[in-house]
């Protein structure tokens, strides 16, 4: 098993990358971010998951970052999506979005990837919607952040607090992050505020 490969990115290709080590050229198929952010002669890792596939000769798929590789073998876990399709959902929707489009029972954001209708999305979220965690999904969006504040990080964390609060509340991760999306300048407004308008919200319906 390749867990990872670690060397000088040497070609750039429509869907994947060329990584040398050892001598050795790797070619990688990657998501569609991975190669917006690529530099010919820049040195990188890749977290690798090796395919071997029966009619085809075996790839390598790869991620910048072992979580995002995580989430691909959950994706690939599912019934009727391969390493492509995979792929290709990871190529529309990050990672990170992923878990909370799935967390939030969002349909219509995964089923935006190409050969994803909605059918198959809502599948794929109630398979996967078990193996994500609320605090898990908030934690490693957290430890990609650059800056350490900012509007949009205030914002974001507002919103954390409000739905964390919610789930201690009893109520799921999906009432939760549905009923805190679903106010109007959510991010202008504090924790308190930002939870009573929820909890109006939610006990409306």
């Amino acid at each position: 098993m390749i867990a990872y490969i670690k060397g000088r990115l040497q070609e750039i290709y429509e869907e994947s990358l060329i990584v040398e080590t050892g001598g050795i050229g790797y070619q990688i198929q990657v998501p569609f971010s991975m190669l917006q952010a690529a530099s010919v002669g820049t040195e990188i890792r890749v977290h690798t998951y090796l395919h071997m596939g029966q009619d085809q000769a075996p790839r390598l798929y790869g991620f910048a970052a072992r979580e995002d590789l995580e989430v691909f073998r959950l994706l690939i876990g599912v019934s009727g999506i391969g390493p492509k399709g995979a792929l290709g959902v990871l190529s529309v929707i990050a990672p990170d979005d992923l878990r909370f489009a799935v967390l939030s029972e969002d349909a219509k954001t995964i089923a935006r990837a190409p050969g994803i209708g909605v059918k198959t999305a809502k599948k794929l979220i109630l398979e996967l919607k078990d193996k994500f965690k609320l605090e898990d999904a908030f934690e490693i969006r957290r430890s990609r952040e650059d800056a350490p504040a900012g509007e949009r990080g205030a914002s974001q964390g507002v919103k954390e607090e409000a739905v964390q609060a919610l789930t201690a509340l009893g109520y799921s991760a999906s009432e939760a992050m549905k009923a805190v999306n679903g106010i109007q300048d959510a991010g202008e407004l504090t924790v308190e505020a930002l939870l009573k308008a929820a909890l109006k919200q939610m006990t409306s319906f």
